[in-house]
């Protein structure tokens, strides 16, 4: 490790509606600032450009929008200005939804995902293959340069002890067969699930609740937020954390330390 090496905090969120959190209380600026990330990645936000202005001082803000209205949206918020920016990812479906947003840095790439929902009755899981396979080559393509971090919601709970109903919702979208078997080869492609890897028995984590049925009152949860680390650095992961006491979403924040 280089004396130039330094802790890293890191944040991602799916808000559910970026303009929604903006007026709760406290409100998605307030939250921002209690977490002081180095780079804070958001997931849905479910706007196009110009319909918000936020002002973050001290940060380079990286927005990729859906084509479709009110609809995905990804966005990067990082102390570090990227060297570039990458918002497609060349999958045959889904890239003009504003999934990811993919900054590279001097020492690491770090990609922002919002993977496609397979939809009630597996309706959209073809597509949903379709980008999983895309966006495991692309990783594996930017990790040939230097190393990857990776986060967001990744759309399924990858084994049973990530959530807290594994029987019933067996084969249904977010623990199907197919999209647990996907998110494997995702870690195999040569990345490591930080919050297991730290966490190997930790039951009752979850990171998404159903508004319905009084769920996040009964942590009747589901762990589908991620950060994803290449293997190469792994050994890196100071902490890997779900920020569960933080409301305004569906989702609560996750949250990794890592020197790089």
């Amino acid at each position: 490790m280089s004396d130039s090496t330094r802790e890293l905090r890191l944040v991602s969120w799916n808000v559910n509606g970026l303009r929604a959190v903006m007026k709760k209380d406290p409100s998605f600026v307030e939250i921002f600032q209690t977490l002081d990330a180095d780079v804070f990645a958001l997931q849905e936000t479910k706007m196009q450009e110009g319909q918000l202005k936020l002002d973050l001082p001290g940060y380079t803000q990286t927005w990729s929008y859906a084509a479709r209205k009110g609809y995905s949206g990804t966005a990067v918020f990082s102390k570090e200005e990227p060297l570039q920016v990458i918002r497609e990812i060349g999958s045959p479906c889904a890239d003009d939804e504003g999934r990811v947003c993919a900054l590279e840095f001097p020492t690491y790439w770090f990609v922002d995902v919002y993977t496609p929902n397979a939809k009630d009755g597996l309706a959209r899981i073809d597509e949903r293959l379709v980008w999983d396979a895309r966006y495991r080559e692309f990783l594996r393509e930017l990790a040939a340069t230097k190393p990857v971090v990776t986060c967001g919601d990744f759309n399924v709970a990858h084994q049973e002890i990530d959530l807290k109903n594994p029987g019933p919702n067996r084969g249904n979208a977010g623990f199907s067969d197919e999209e647990r078997e996907s998110f494997t080869q995702l870690l195999d492609t040569g990345f490591v699930d930080t919050f297991r890897a730290r966490h190997p028995d930790l039951t009752g984590a979850y990171s998404w609740w159903s508004y319905r049925f009084r769920a996040r009152a009964n942590n009747a949860g589901w762990r589908i937020d991620y950060f994803l680390v290449s293997d190469n650095i792994a050994d890196r992961v100071t902490s890997a954390s779900i920020l569960s006491e933080v409301y305004g979403s569906d989702h609560c924040p996750v949250e990794l330390t890592i020197q790089l």
